[in-house]
């Protein structure tokens, strides 16, 4: 199986740490949004797109490559993520704009990932941030459990 993860993560390089076990259990190449040439990813039999959670979504740049990625037809993707806070409802609704973009493309999101990551944005630098040490041993575990569950389901 042919992966890529399609990565933007610049603050704390929080879900460049997540990204890293995914490619480590998915054999997958870790590329940015700007190095992505949108047709190359057909070649590809699943992709991982994520980014840090910014303002109730994933970044600028991961949700203006989904607009520009040509349609497909029943490609496997998923979708990940860290944020300041995480819970069901609220990933499923911090990922719902990247969740449509992709799949009115064509893709199938296989399953979604989520963890707290190390924030200092807006105020919280004043009070040292929060989930500081996040994704810690425990969230990277469990991203490897999730990337080995894709590669067995798959």
């Amino acid at each position: 199986m042919k992966s890529l993860l399609v990565l933007y993560s610049y603050h704390h390089m929080n879900t460049e740490k997540v990204a890293k076990v995914f490619a480590k259990v998915l054999d997958a190449q870790i590329k940015m949004p700007q190095q992505i040439n949108p047709k190359e990813l057909q070649e590809y039999d699943l992709i991982g797109f994520g980014s840090g959670i910014y303002g109730a979504k994933h970044h600028k740049l991961l949700l203006d490559l989904a607009d520009t990625i040509p349609s497909v037809s029943n490609r496997n993707a998923f979708i990940f993520s860290t944020s300041a806070f995480i819970g069901k409802a609220k990933v499923a609704k911090d990922h719902t704009l990247l969740r449509e973009k992709l799949q009115s493309k064509g893709y199938v999101i296989v399953d979604e990932f989520a963890c707290k990551g190390f924030n200092t944005n807006s105020f919280m630098k004043y009070f040292g941030g929060m989930n500081k040490g996040r994704p810690n041993a425990k969230d990277l575990k469990l991203a490897e459990e999730f990337a080995l569950n894709l590669k067995q389901n798959l």
